[in-house]
């Protein structure tokens, strides 16, 4: 939680929406510090944050099924303004007096809503404008004191509000990008009834986790585990920015990270930040971990295992750092739904770390989304090829391998991986697709190459798009580019005769195979 004077809060109450993440982030982008809270938190610990404003999300209930989600009706007693969205704004109208009907008659996708009456809402907004809906109850009488402001053909309320009380509800869905002037909605909620400043920015974010940062280190010694991502990359730059020399990052070299990729974590941190860098190569280490190991999940546990004893010897010779840094996202603190914890439990990277490492965290990036964090290591001043790095899996190659893990193998999946990042780049499409890599199957295909037969390997393409990585579609890649990454591989990695495309969405696959 942010507890800095100089940002705003609204608090977004979760009812079980897949867009709750989505409406945080809105908030962000309009440069107001959000927080996703669960409906079943207390009232009086939701304004113990201090609220500037309370959205609530949608859900996938009816409000008239049993044990639908509610909220204590004590919220709308607080003075503090009140937005809700689809199911939000349902059970507005149910729990101050109005009626929610199951009319039979709902609304799914784009719909034409007219604006029938003033509302700060929808102030300089088209009196008819493109909303996009998803709900199949419907309200249809306002509570006693509130004004309907809008409605369409099959939702005679679809946006109501009392503006004495400050709370308002709209049927539509203002976060997603098929509602053309959501934001501007969300704005005029934001700014314009509950008096939000437009104070969350990367500048200001930077000085305040600096702050914070000094505040709980003072000149104690700091210890961070660097793993090549964008993540654990910001957070040592953000954290060297708060102080300096007292910071030394351990960079364990599995030898399973991706082609260049150990060259650029000692030229960014040793050269360019003038970071104190302990590079560990332990390659031979891991791959010998890894012999003859087929299974996946023994694969990830001897990986993280090798990884805890590397840190641990390092972790020996820096025995005077109390501090351990790591690059714990929003999402993760969202998702994992704990309490914050004072020591260290585990490593988000590769595997658990011994409770005995007695390090308390420094984690400057948990209330930070991941379009947030690129935000910041772009302004911090890290490299492009950091910064927009494409996720990569803890284990790293080790699971694109799938069979066992040999030298001769972790050089031809990491040849082509790197053609496909190449070929990417090239096409303009990087930054458009979650995820594109290399697959090795450890079997052997016949093919035919130069009048002469071979027996040799397939590659496997896989290249996604996603929001967050819990759902993916496989990515429609152009033909021409499909052509010059078949073209590529088989010519210039050796002991590939095959290329394949992965077609699998998620679900009912998983973006990566193992």
């Amino acid at each position: 939680m942010v507890e800095d004077e100089a940002f705003d809060t609204v608090l977004v109450v979760d009812f079980g929406a897949q867009y709750a993440q989505l409406i945080a982030r809105r908030v962000r982008e309009a440069h107001v510090y959000s927080e996703i809270v669960p409906h079943s938190m207390p009232v009086a610990e939701m304004l113990a944050r201090r609220p500037k404003g309370i959205i609530f999300s949608g859900g996938p209930a009816s409000v008239h099924v049993e044990g639908a989600p509610v909220i204590d009706p004590a919220v709308y007693e607080a003075r503090v303004p009140v937005l809700g969205i689809c199911y939000g704004a349902q059970l507005v109208a149910q729990q101050l007096g109005g009626e929610v009907a199951r009319t039979g008659r709902g609304e799914y996708g784009r719909t034409a809503m007219e604006v029938t009456d003033s509302s700060i809402l929808f102030a300089e907004l088209p009196s008819t404008q493109d909303v996009w809906m998803s709900h199949f109850d419907s309200i249809t009488r306002a509570p006693d004191g509130f004004r309907v402001t809008a409605a369409t053909a099959e939702a005679p309320v679809a946006a109501l509000e009392n503006l004495d009380r400050g709370i308002f509800g709209v049927q539509f869905h203002p976060e997603v990008m098929h509602t053309p002037r959501g934001q501007e909605v969300l704005k005029n909620f934001l700014y314009d009834v509950a008096g939000c400043r437009p104070t969350w920015t990367m500048a200001s974010i930077i000085e305040t986790s600096v702050e914070a940062i000094r505040a709980q280190v003072g000149s104690e010694k700091v210890i961070c585990g660097l793993s090549g991502g964008v993540d654990s990359a910001v957070a040592a730059a953000l954290v060297h920015k708060a102080i300096g020399d007292q910071l030394t990052c351990v960079y364990v070299d599995t030898g399973l990270m991706r082609a260049g990729e150990s060259e650029q974590v000692e030229q960014t941190f040793r050269q360019q930040f003038k970071i104190d860098l302990v590079h560990v190569k332990a390659a031979d280490r891991f791959l010998e971990q890894l012999n003859d190991v087929i299974d996946p999940e023994r694969k990830r546990k001897a990986i993280g295992e090798t990884f805890i004893r590397v840190f641990e010897e390092v972790a020996v010779d820096h025995s005077d750092a109390r501090f351990l840094v790591q690059g714990t996202l929003y999402p993760d603190i969202i998702e994992s739904g704990t309490k914050d914890a004072a020591r260290i439990k585990s490593h988000h990277n590769v595997g658990g770390l011994p409770d005995d490492m007695n390090f308390e965290l420094v984690e400057p990036l948990r209330n930070l989304f991941k379009d947030e964090v690129r935000a910041m290591g772009e302004q911090l001043g890290l490299p492009e090829e950091i910064v927009w790095r494409q996720p990569f899996p803890g284990p790293g190659l080790a699971v694109r391998i799938v069979g066992t893990v040999t030298h001769e193998r972790l050089e031809i999946i990491r040849a082509a991986d790197e053609i496909v990042t190449e070929e990417i780049k090239k096409a303009g499409l990087y930054r458009e697709i979650w995820q594109a890599f290399a697959v090795l199957p450890a079997v052997r295909s016949v093919g035919v190459m130069g009048d002469e037969r071979t027996y040799a390997y397939p590659i496997v393409i896989r290249a996604v798009t996603s929001d967050d990585a819990m759902t993916a579609d496989w990515a429609r890649l152009p033909y021409d580019l499909l052509e010059r990454l078949s073209s590529r591989i088989i010519n210039e990695v050796p002991g590939v005769n095959r290329v394949a495309l992965d077609i699998t969405s998620k679900p009912p696959g998983t973006i990566e195979w193992e």
